[in-house]
């Protein structure tokens, strides 16, 4: 604006031949152009340091989430076999070591939950009578009231829905019209009553049942269409009763479906490890290192934008000693680190395998190299029993001592490693979140004097304790990350004040020329007069 007002004013002097505009950009953008250099180059490096590590911090993520996604799949450890699915099926739990596993099953009956259809009705809509009804399952009771709010089939269905004793009601429809169905859950235990407590009964008692007085050949009330019962199995010659189809407590880190019963017929379970899969998940393992490795040696090399930063230094000397980075903490002398089954760290950082020497651990010990591909946990004694989810607590070995159980007054008690521990419910004590334990908890289900859990992380949990600690509030990736984005705010600031310095010096350019012209312009007004006066006083001398 400044420039063109002083355009205007030489032009309407009349002397506008030197382009001040012009001048004025060429004399202001060579007076900025080092330092607007300096900052260009600033923050181009400065850009390409940010979107380097994010890259980077970006690569140990992803390969941290593909290591977990494969070892989720369940496709790197051992599994539970049956020899016959149709009736009993299995599966491991998180974090189970299955080596050795063998057991037979027989089932007998599988657990049923009772069920009652009443006779039908007209229609969902038809009045049921009003009145009270004692709903008992167990020792627990409750009392469904039936009113002109909801005396339908439809709302006594609901009332004994929302009852929440477990007892689930329904109205089913069919030819014959439309019926209640009540059934609980299964097990034994879970048998229920439905008795009229006040009413009439032609009404609400036609819904009534007690499976104390039940009569199937005198039915008053609805019809038991099946008894509730536990399932019965014989699992190695022992006699099991269960309350559900479906348990993890009768053999040690496997899960349990029961599907049929079939008295007599004896299900032989064992186990398969999927050793050809772990010997392509550690070639694997290292093929996709070395390809992350080579994302963060173009970062670091001489010509890297990250070769001086201290948080990838941090992260690429804390890869570099994976392959020694103890996974499990077995005490038998079994391989606890890579190094052990042929994984070695070449001197570029990269990692390598000796094929022969993994084949070779695959067969001596097949069940360690597992191991450090599958987190786990374990307790020594089996009155401490560890409640806690697998992979949420520190890898290590942990003591246990005086421990006590709850006697219904005093919740239960024990000491970690020295330090005490909070109560959880009855039985259960955790580690206090100051100590290396922190998010361990276990149940203690008698008086231990001493024991220990042992808790391993696996390959999965060295990665993932790698990218927690570079990448925590404090950690050297967060710091540098931080750092670089206060100096992208700085050269920002440094632009601003190089803008505004520039526009202040062009306007105070403009003026000076501005000025500069209109004395040019007296100037040459003065000379043509005196030149014209001394051309006059010239001739009248002539």
């Amino acid at each position: 604006m400044v420039t063109s007002i002083g355009s205007s004013i030489l032009t309407a002097l009349g002397a506008s031949s030197i382009d001040t505009a012009s001048l004025v950009d060429q004399l202001a953008t060579a007076t900025i152009a080092s330092k607007k250099d300096s900052l260009t180059t600033r923050q181009t490096s400065n850009t390409s340091k940010i979107s380097d590590l994010a890259t980077a911090v970006s690569s140990i993520s992803g390969f941290s989430s593909a290591l977990s996604s494969l070892i989720s799949g369940g496709t790197l450890y051992t599994q539970p076999t049956t020899s016959n699915s149709s009736i009993v099926n299995v599966s491991a739990l998180a974090g189970a070591r299955l080596k050795g596993l063998s057991a037979t099953i027989q089932v007998g009956q599988l657990a049923t939950a009772q069920t009652l259809t009443a006779a039908p009705l007209a229609s969902a809509a038809t009045a049921v009578g009003e009145g009270t009804m004692t709903l008992t399952v167990g020792s627990q009771t409750k009392t469904i009231t039936i009113d002109a709010s909801n005396n339908s089939l439809a709302g006594l269905a609901k009332a004994i829905k929302d009852s929440g004793l477990g007892v689930t009601a329904s109205t089913v429809t069919d030819s014959t019209g439309t019926r209640l169905v009540i059934k609980g859950s299964t097990g034994t235990a879970n048998a229920f009553s439905l008795t009229q407590a006040t009413g009439d009964p032609a009404g609400l008692g036609r819904f009534a049942f007690d499976p104390t007085t039940y009569d199937p050949d005198n039915i008053t009330g609805m019809t038991r269409q099946q008894e509730a019962q536990n399932a019965e199995l014989i699992v190695d010659g022992v006699a099991v009763s269960k309350a559900t189809n479906s348990f993890s407590d009768v053999i040690e880190g496997v899960k349990i479906d029961l599907v049929s019963a079939s008295p007599g017929t004896t299900i032989s379970i064992g186990s398969s490890q999927p050793v050809d899969a772990i010997k392509t998940a550690v070639s694997d393992f290292v093929a996709a290192f070395n390809e992350m490795k080579s994302t963060l040696a173009t970062m670091t090399g001489t010509e890297g934008s990250l070769r001086s930063d201290s948080g990838i230094r941090s992260l690429v000397q804390r890869l570099g000693a994976l392959t020694s980075t103890k996974l499990t903490f077995a005490t038998d002398g079994s391989p606890t680190t890579l190094a052990e089954i042929g994984v070695s760290t070449n001197r570029d950082g990269t990692l390598s395998l000796d094929a022969a020497k993994l084949s070779s651990v695959m067969i001596s010990n097949p069940d360690a190299v597992e191991a450090m591909f599958n987190p786990g946990q374990r307790s020594s004694n089996a009155l401490i029993q560890i409640t806690s989810q697998v992979g949420k607590v520190k890898g290590g070995i942990y003591t246990v001592t005086n421990a006590v159980p709850g006697n219904g007054t005093v919740g239960a008690s024990a000491t970690l490693d020295g330090g005490y521990t909070l109560p959880v419910g009855a039985t259960g004590v955790s580690a206090s979140y100051l100590s290396a334990a922190s998010g361990l908890s276990f149940d203690v289900l008698g008086p231990v004097t001493s024991a220990t859990i042992t808790i391993d992380l696996g390959l999965q949990g060295a990665l993932d304790a790698i990218k927690n600690e570079l990448t925590a509030s404090a950690g050297p990736l967060t710091s540098s990350q931080k750092k670089l984005e206060v100096e992208k705010e700085a050269i920002s600031k440094e632009q601003e004040k190089l803008t505004a310095k520039d526009t202040a010096y062009r306007a105070q350019l403009s003026l000076q020329f501005t000025r500069m012209q209109g004395a040019l312009l007296a100037y040459s007004s003065t000379q043509s007069y005196l030149t014209q006066q001394v051309k006059l006083w010239t001739n009248e001398g002539s």
